[in-house]
C-alpha cells in the first residue's frame, strides 16, 4: 500500500511485509534494500543497469534494482538472494551448484548472477550453452568465471528437475 499523502511505502521483500518512509519512494530499490533492510547481498556496481550485480526479482521477473525507484515496486513481491534459502536453511540448488563448481573468485557479482540464472531456469529448465550465454549476457563477471557459471547453471537445472 502506498500512502501518497505521505508516510509509508509498503514493500513485500522475501515474503515479509516491510515499510519505508515515503520520502524514500524515489530512492532506488537497491539502496532501500541495503540501507534500510540490511539485505546487502545485492550489490552496487555500475549504477546504470548494465552489469547485473544488483539483480533482484520483482513479481518473478529479474530487475536491475539500482535503476528502480522504490515507489514503483510498492505492493509487489520482491525476491533477493537472501530469500533463496529454504526455511530449514538449505541452500537453493543454484547456490549449492555455485559452491560445488567453485564459481566465485571475488564474489562481487555472484548474487546478481544467481538471480539472473534463476530467471533463466524458471523459463527454460533445460537450457543449452547458447541459451545460458544469451540469458546471462547482461551480467558481467570481472573475474571471468563464465565457464564455471555455465557449468553451475546446468548442474542446478538437473537438480531442480529431479526435485520437481
Amino acid at each position: 500500500m502506498v500512502n501518497l499523502g505521505g508516510f509509508i511505502v509498503q514493500l513485500k521483500v522475501n515474503g515479509v511485509s516491510r515499510q519505508v518512509a515515503s520520502e524514500w519512494q524515489n530512492e532506488n530499490l537497491l539502496d532501500v534494500l541495503r540501507e534500510h533492510f540490511g539485505l546487502v547481498g545485492s550489490r552496487y556496481s555500475c549504477g546504470i543497469g548494465q552489469c547485473g550485480a544488483c539483480v533482484v526479482h520483482v513479481d518473478g521477473a529479474p530487475l536491475s534494482s539500482c535503476l528502480t525507484p522504490v515507489g514503483d515496486v510498492a505492493d509487489k513481491d520482491i525476491l533477493t538472494i537472501e530469500g533463496l534459502d529454504s526455511p530449514n536453511g538449505d541452500l537453493h540448488p543454484l547456490q549449492q551448484a555455485w559452491m560445488d563448481e567453485d564459481v566465485p573468485q571475488c564474489g562481487y557479482c555472484q548474487s546478481g548472477q544467481i538471480m539472473q540464472a534463476l530467471a533463466l531456469l524458471q523459463t527454460n529448465p533445460t537450457p543449452t550453452d547458447e541459451d545460458i550465454d544469451v540469458a546471462m549476457s547482461a551480467n558481467i563477471c570481472r573475474c571471468g568465471t563464465y565457464e564455471r557459471i555455465r557449468k553451475a547453471i546446468k548442474s542446478a537445472a538437473t537438480v531442480m528437475q529431479e526435485v520437481g
